[in-house]
């Protein structure tokens, strides 16, 4: 999809280009959910706190990484 300048931007064309985008960012959001759950059971809590340590990083590199990505 090719958005011009000149083009009338309304609210479905800003749905259409922004939607992968918060797919991605939920899918992401959910997997770090489901990897400390299963990090805390099985491992312990230490384990867990390195995780919940180390997660904001991820998370910048990744929505650094979904702005190149989606930027095209």
């Amino acid at each position: 999809m090719r958005i011009q300048l000149s083009e009338h931007f309304d609210y479905k064309k800003l749905i259409r280009f922004t939607l992968p985008t918060i797919i991605m960012m939920i899918f992401s959001l959910i997997y770090g959910v489901i990897d400390g759950a299963f990090v805390s059971n099985g491992v312990g809590s230490d384990a867990f706190a390195a995780v919940n340590l180390i997660m904001p990083v991820l998370m910048i590199l990744g929505s650094i990484g979904y702005m190149i990505g989606t930027g095209r």
